[in-house]
C-alpha cells in the first residue's frame, strides 16, 4: 500500500466521486481536444492537489458539492500549468509519458493549456463560486508571475536565497495555498480559518519545492527527470545557491562557469553535484525544508485529534520524505 493511499482513507469515498465529477469536465465535443484531453486523464498523476482539498475542508467542515467544485478547478489550473511548463522547458515526457507539445506541437499545447484554465474559471463563474475564482485566479497571476521571475534571473544566474524563495512561494506554494484556502472555503467563511489554512498551505508548498529541488541532486532515478536536470536547465535552486555562497571566489567563479555553458557533459554536471555535496548544500536545504515542515505541522496541532488530522500531518510528511 502506497503512503497515500493511507493517507486519502478519510475522504476516500469523496475522492472516487471526484474522479467521475472531473472527467465530466474533461470532454469536449471538438474531437482533437477530446482525443487529447482523454490522453491527459490516462495519464494522470497522483492527485495530491485534489485530495488536500478535500482533507482541507473535512478538516474544517463537512464535504459538500463546493468542495468538488473547488478540487476540480484546481486540478484543471495544475494540469494546465504542466503542459504550459513543459513548453517554456521544451520538455518532451512528464510523468514517463510524452508530453503535449512532444506529441502534438507547442501550439496545440498552449491552447490546450488555455482552454484547461478557462474551463477551470468558467466552473467557478457557472456555479456563483466568485469566492473561489479570487483565490484560483490570484494563483495563476502569482504563478506566472514567479515563472517570470525565474527566467529572469537565470539569463544572468544571479538567484540569492531571497529570490528563491520568491520564486518557489510564487510559483510551487501558491497552488497548494490555494488548494487549502479554497478547500476551507467550501465549507466555511470564517476569513481567519481560510487564512490559517492558506498558511498552512504555503509551509507545505514551500517545503515540498526544496524536496523536489534535493531529489534533483541525490539521483534516485524515480522523479520522472534525469539526475541533474535542473544544473542542465541552468536552474539554480537552493541546494546549489547554499553551496555557492559557502565557496571560495575561484570556485565559485568555475562552478557558475559549467552551469551557464549551454553544452555540459555528464561528468561536468557529476561535477557540480558532487560540489553541492561537499560544500553542505543538501544539508543546508533538508534543514530549511524541515522548518517549514515543522511550520505547517504547528498549523495543525491548533486542531483536535482526528482521523483527518492525522491523514493531513502524515500529507505534510510525506510531501518531505518522498522519493520522487
Amino acid at each position: 500500500m502506497s503512503a497515500l493511499t493511507g493517507i486519502k482513507r478519510p475522504v476516500e469515498i469523496e475522492m472516487a466521486e471526484f474522479e467521475k465529477y472531473f472527467s465530466r469536465t474533461m470532454h469536449s465535443d471538438i474531437p482533437l481536444l477530446n482525443i487529447i484531453l482523454n490522453y491527459i486523464l490516462r495519464r494522470k498523476g497522483k492527485q495530491m492537489r485534489p485530495l488536500l482539498v478535500f482533507l482541507t475542508a473535512r478538516l474544517n467542515g463537512e464535504i459538500a458539492e463546493s468542495t468538488y467544485i473547488a478540487a476540480t478547478c484546481i486540478e484543471l489550473l495544475h494540469t494546465a500549468s504542466l503542459v504550459h511548463d513543459d513548453v517554456v522547458d521544451d520538455a518532451h515526457e512528464r510523468r514517463g509519458s510524452l508530453s503535449i507539445n512532444a506529441l502534438w506541437n507547442s501550439k496545440i499545447a498552449v491552447l490546450l493549456g488555455d482552454y484547461l484554465l478557462s474551463s477551470g474559471m468558467h466552473i467557478c463563474v457557472e456555479k456563483s463560486r466568485y469566492d473561489m475564482l479570487e483565490i484560483i485566479s490570484e494563483a495563476v497571476k502569482s504563478m506566472s508571475e514567479g515563472e517570470l521571475l525565474q527566467l529572469q534571473k537565470a539569463r544572468k544566474l544571479n538567484i540569492k536565497e531571497e529570490d528563491y524563495y520568491k520564486i518557489i512561494i510564487s510559483k510551487t506554494a501558491a497552488l497548494l495555498s490555494a488548494c487549502t484556502a479554497c478547500g476551507a472555503r467550501s465549507v466555511t467563511e470564517d476569513t481567519e480559518t481560510i487564512q490559517v489554512m492558506k498558511d498552512f498551505g504555503e509551509n507545505i508548498g514551500i517545503a515540498f519545492q526544496i524536496r523536489d529541488d534535493i531529489l534533483d541532486y541525490e539521483g534516485t532515478g524515480l522523479t520522472g527527470k534525469a539526475v541533474g536536470n535542473d544544473i542542465k536547465e541552468k536552474k539554480i535552486t537552493l541546494p546549489l545557491i547554499h553551496a555557492l555562497e559557502q565557496a571560495e571566489n575561484s570556485k565559485r567563479r568555475h562552478i557558475l562557469n559549467i552551469v551557464k555553458s549551454k553544452k555540459k557533459s555528464r561528468s561536468e554536471i557529476n561535477e557540480v553535484i558532487s560540489f553541492v555535496t561537499d560544500y553542505g548544500g543538501l544539508d543546508y536545504s533538508e534543514l530549511k525544508m524541515n522548518q517549514y515542515r515543522d511550520k505547517a505541522l504547528a498549523i495543525l496541532d491548533s486542531y483536535s485529534e482526528s482521523e483527518v488530522k492525522e491523514s493531513l500531518r502524515e500529507f505534510v510528511h510525506y510531501t518531505t520524505s518522498r522519493k520522487k
